[in-house]
């Protein structure tokens, strides 16, 4: 296990005893399913397929804009009722067939044992929908985990807003100031600094720039590492 890095003062540790986690690039790799659901899309219509490159890169704003992304990728883009009536399918489709080729990040399943076994509460909080978020941690055998899913749509507001991290943290009845997130972006850099807690950056994930320029409060290289910040 190695030693996470901090990019400020080391803080209190022993009071850190909520973890909140991002779901897509920080607990499993879902891109490989996203991009076979957003290519039967793009054949349905017609259209080219995308890589599996591209679609990491679009996985993060909620799945209208990873539709929107992936058509605009194709060909023309779309929008109003079009845009809507793709997304219904889109999302039809993909929560059937979510955890095909969907899995666990290594070290994930042991660590969030390991916390659990420790006492810290659990949260989620993602841009996936909610319905989907639930269904694939159902069927990886992550749900035992958490004792709130803050799915995209669950709230009125989502991240990069606070709201959606301060609604996961309510729910919990937990302050800001005792709990870590953990997530592979800048959009979950920019929540958890807003809504004023601790940031874990994951060494991986569907990052749309550089890791380095991504404030954190803690970088780790592996996963297990969270069990140093969260004690």
């Amino acid at each position: 296990m190695t030693t996470p890095t901090s990019d400020s003062a080391a803080p209190d540790t022993a009071t850190l005893d909520t973890v909140i986690f991002d779901l897509d690039g920080t607990l499993v790799d879902s891109a490989p399913d996203m991009h076979a659901a957003a290519n039967r899309a793009l054949a349905r219509d017609g259209r080219a397929p995308i890589s599996l490159a591209q679609t990491r890169q679009f996985i993060g704003d909620g799945v209208p804009r990873f539709v929107e992304r992936t058509f605009e990728a194709s060909g023309p883009a779309l929008s109003g009722g079009s845009l809507a009536a793709v997304v219904t399918d889109f999302l039809g489709d993909y929560e059937k067939n979510a955890t095909v080729l969907t899995r666990p990040y290594p070290g994930v399943v042991e660590t969030l044992k390991t916390l659990k076994a420790r006492g810290h509460r659990l949260g989620l909080c993602t841009n996936k929908p909610q319905t989907a978020s639930q269904n694939l941690l159902h069927d990886l055998d992550l749900a035992g985990f958490f004792e709130c899913v803050g799915g995209g749509d669950r709230y009125p507001v989502r991240k990069p807003n606070p709201g959606h991290l301060l609604g996961v943290l309510a729910e919990l009845g937990v302050a800001p100031d005792t709990a870590i997130m953990v997530g592979d972006n800048e959009h979950d850099a920019e929540t958890a600094r807003a809504a004023k807690v601790r940031f874990v950056l994951v060494p991986y994930g569907y990052a749309r720039m550089s890791l380095a320029e991504i404030p954190a409060d803690f970088r780790i290289d592996r996963f297990d590492d969270i069990l140093n910040i969260a004690g």
